[in-house]
């Protein structure tokens, strides 16, 4: 079973991808939309990363992360 940190890179993670994939597209079919898909591929990109330290953090310590 996954913990709720573990969870919640995985989700950045998937939605990291799938945003570098539409701007990829947006940028083959010409579209300066893909700007933004980049923009948001770089913030889940850090969530991801952060989720993934904390939850390293707390199994460290020994505690749970919600409370």
């Amino acid at each position: 079973m996954l913990t709720q940190t573990r969870r919640l890179a995985l989700y950045a993670l998937v939605v990291c991808v799938l945003s570098v994939a539409a701007a990829v597209v947006s940028f083959v079919r010409g579209s300066w939309l893909g700007i933004v898909w980049v923009l948001l591929a770089g913030l889940t990109s850090n969530m991801t990363w952060y989720y993934v330290k904390r939850g390293r953090a707390a199994a460290a310590r020994g505690k749970s992360v919600t409370g």
